[in-house]
C-alpha cells in the first residue's frame, strides 16, 4: 500500500470538512461511553458486530441525524475503537508472558481539538483532477496536486485537520509503481547514532544535526509567552495557539526535509546500510529534549523507505 499526501487550498467552504470531523467526534464520544456502560452492566466489552448492530438501531431511534453521515465513516469510528481495545487486551497478555514492559492503556475519549481525521473507504467521494467531491456534503474541494499519484486503484482516503487549521487529503492506494533503482556502488556502511554527532558511519564520515528545535527556541518561548497571556478559550487565545502550532510545524517540516535529503545522499553512496538498534524511550529519559530534537526514529523510517524505493537495503 502507498500513501500520497496533498494539501487543500484555503477556500470558503473548507470549514465544512471541519464540521464533518466534529460530527464524527460526537459519534466517537457516544460509542466509547457506550462501551463503558456495557462493561459496568455485563463485566465485558461489546464486540464490534454488536456495536454495529446497535448503531443501526440508534439511527432509527435516538440518533436519526446520524443518517446524514456516511455509514462507512461511522463504521470506521467503531473499528478504530475496537482496534484500540484489541491492542489493550493483547498488551495485557504480552506483559503477562514477559514479551514487553510497555503498557498500553484503554481507548480514551479524545477532546474535540484532538480528533483530527475521518476516513472514506472506496465510496462517498469522487476525485476529478485536483478536486475532491464529498457526496454527503454535496460540495467539491480543491487541493494542491503537486504530483500525480501512481498507485491504482484508490483503496480509501483520509481527510485530516492539523493544529494550525490546515486540511490535508491522504490517498491510500495499491503500490503499482516500479522501483526507481539506482546504480549499485558496491559500498556498504554501518551507521551509529549519537547525541553529539547525529550520525557516524563506519568509513569515518561524521554528520552533525542542525538541531532545528534548538535553533527555534527563542521563537517557541515567545509564542508560549504570548499564549500564556491570553484569556483561556478567547479568540486571542485560539490565535496564539495556532501561531505556536505553526512554529512547531515549521520546525517539523524543516527537520523532515533535511532527513529526506540526507537519506537520499546515503542511498546514492551505499548499497547496504546497517543501523544500530536504539532504546529511544530510555534515551529520552536520560537526555530529554535533545533526543526528541534529533528524532532518530523518524530518520530511520525515512531511510528505510528511501532504500526500498531505490532498491537498496537497510
Amino acid at each position: 500500500m502507498k500513501t500520497e499526501k496533498y494539501e487543500f487550498y484555503h477556500q470558503s467552504n473548507i470549514m465544512q470538512i471541519g464540521n464533518l470531523i466534529d460530527d464524527l467526534h460526537s459519534v466517537h464520544v457516544h460509542l466509547l461511553l457506550l462501551q463503558r456502560r456495557y462493561y459496568r452492566i455485563y463485566g465485558k466489552y461489546a464486540s464490534l458486530s454488536r456495536i454495529l448492530k446497535h448503531i443501526t438501531k440508534l439511527k432509527r431511534t435516538s440518533k436519526p441525524h446520524w443518517n446524514h453521515l456516511p455509514s462507512q465513516m461511522i463504521q470506521d469510528v467503531a473499528i478504530r475503537i475496537d482496534l484500540g481495545y484489541q491492542a489493550f487486551f493483547d498488551n495485557i497478555e504480552d506483559r503477562k508472558l514477559g514479551k514487553t514492559n510497555r503498557k498500553v492503556g484503554k481507548p480514551k475519549i479524545k477532546p474535540n481539538h484532538k480528533y483530527k481525521s475521518i476516513t472514506f473507504t472506496q465510496a462517498g467521494f469522487k476525485i476529478e483532477g485536483n478536486r475532491l467531491r464529498i457526496n454527503c456534503l454535496k460540495k467539491s474541494f480543491t487541493f494542491w496536486k503537486h504530483r500525480e499519484w501512481t498507485g491504482n486503484p484508490i483503496k480509501k482516503i483520509t481527510l485530516k485537520r492539523d493544529n494550525v487549521g490546515d486540511y490535508y487529503l491522504y490517498l491510500i492506494c495499491e503500490d503499482c509503481e516500479p522501483s526507481e533503482k539506482l546504480p549499485l556502488t558496491g559500498s556498504e556502511a554501518g551507521a551509529d547514532f549519537g547525541s553529539k554527532t547525529f550520525l557516524t558511519l563506519s568509513d569515518g564520515i561524521k554528520i552533525a544535526s542542525p538541531e532545528f528545535y534548538k535553533q527555534s527556541l527563542n521563537a517557541i518561548r515567545s509564542a508560549n509567552k504570548a499564549l500564556s497571556r491570553k484569556q483561556y478559550l478567547s479568540s486571542g487565545w485560539f490565535g496564539a495557539k495556532r501561531h505556536l502550532a505553526r512554529v512547531h510545524k515549521d520546525i517539523a517540516n524543516r527537520r523532515r526535509d533535511w532527513f529526506f535529503k540526507l537519506a537520499l545522499r546515503l542511498v546514492r553512496k551505499y548499497d547496504k546500510i546497517a543501523i544500530e538498534t536504539l532504546n529511544l524511550e530510555g534515551m529520552k529519559r536520560l537526555w530529554g529534549r535533545k533526543i526528541s530534537d534529533l528524532a532518530f526514529g523518524e530518520f530511520v523510517l525515512i531511510l528505510r523507505w528511501t532504500c526500498a524505493k531505490y532498491g537498496k537495503h537497510c
